[in-house]
């Protein structure tokens, strides 16, 4: 039977912990899982629960750290020095594994040696609140080549996936290496498309992970668009560095994001103009990054459209999107028309 090796990372979340732990041992039958918890000098007692859970379970091992050492290091730590198994899971302490996730996606990787990790769906819940009961029978698999799950990350420049849903191949992880301290936000973005570089991906047609929304969390730190489009461009850049000599479209997929994130950010700025919202977002910023993104940003329909919304201002604008919105549509239709005629003769 192949083995699981379960890395848990976790700073002030004891609270958490016995729920995470239990849902990677006691809802996975038919697994062989080992558990690790990392307790990153927490001051809320963390490392004493989790020793309090290893002393009733031979199969959880602790580490605390006498001083913080961040996430991706302590992330580095579990899957880098301590998983030997056949395949490994980071989640935070706060989420949860869905019931019977890990044979599903050992059962994938088992039968296909050519994926190299496997998601499936994270089910969100908000702190405080019991999470709704997983849907876990598995309807027909998929298996996406790597390179194709890459080019629609790039695409959308968006990775869709939470993170503890995500079962990776040891060896694979190992041969990628670590995460980048320097992706502090988007570390994990990074990782999977590196990942999905070098082997394909599987996806588990079932809930496989249950994700926790609260105040503390990893996902809430990201809130300023102009902070959050920068740490996404600096995933893809470094995803580039890193595996351009295995993608033979890597100059294509730089500028399709490039793009992709330019546009993103003009659209940001013009919609803060509709929404009379130019004093609390960074517009000129914005535009500024998207032209340095994307040089040639200027030709965007979107950035004609922040243009005009400039000239408008924030306290007309508001009033007039309908009118320009009705415009736009009726342009669309004058060229719809047009192509028809010339396409019929009519």
């Amino acid at each position: 039977m192949s083995r699981v090796d379960v890395v848990i990372p976790c700073y002030n979340y004891g609270r958490f912990l016995s729920e995470c732990v239990s849902s990677a041992l006691d809802d996975q039958p038919g697994s062989d899982v080992r558990v690790l918890i990392i307790d990153d000098a927490s001051p809320d007692g963390s490392a004493e629960t989790a020793r309090k859970l290893a002393a009733a379970d031979d199969r959880i091992e602790v580490r605390a750290h006498p001083v913080n050492a961040g996430h991706i290091a302590t992330y580095n730590e579990g899957l880098l020095d301590w998983a030997d198994g056949d395949y490994c899971v980071l989640i935070s302490a706060d989420d949860r594994l869905a019931p019977g996730a890990l044979r599903r996606a050992a059962d994938l990787m088992d039968t296909h040696p050519e994926v190299g990790f496997v998601y499936g769906h994270a089910v969100e819940f908000r702190d405080g609140e019991e999470p709704p009961p997983a849907q876990t029978s598995c309807r027909p698999q998929t298996i996406w080549p790597g390179h194709w799950w890459l080019e629609r990350r790039f695409r959308e420049a968006h990775t869709c996936i939470f993170s503890p849903e995500v079962v990776v191949r040891t060896s694979l992880q190992h041969q990628v290496g670590g995460y980048d301290p320097d992706l502090y936000h988007t570390g994990d973005a990074e990782m999977w498309m590196r990942l999905a570089a070098y082997a394909d991906v599987g996806y588990v047609r079932a809930d496989q992970a249950f994700y926790r929304r609260h105040g503390g969390s990893m996902s809430g730190a990201l809130g300023d668009d102009l902070l959050r489009l920068s740490q996404v461009r600096s995933a893809y850049e470094a995803l580039l560095e890193r595996c351009g000599a295995v993608l033979p479209n890597a100059a294509e997929l730089s500028g399709i994001v490039h793009r992709k994130l330019a546009k993103d950010a003009m659209r940001i700025a013009a919609r803060a103009y509709d929404r009379r919202r130019t004093d609390r977002v960074a517009v000129e910023d914005l535009a500024a990054f998207a032209l340095d993104c994307w040089p040639d940003a200027a030709s965007l329909g979107t950035y004609r459209g922040l243009q005009l919304r400039r000239r408008i201002g924030p306290a007309l604008m508001p009033y007039l999107q309908p009118l320009i919105w009705s415009a736009v549509v009726r342009h669309l239709l004058d060229r719809w028309r047009w192509h028809r005629r010339e396409l019929h003769g009519i």
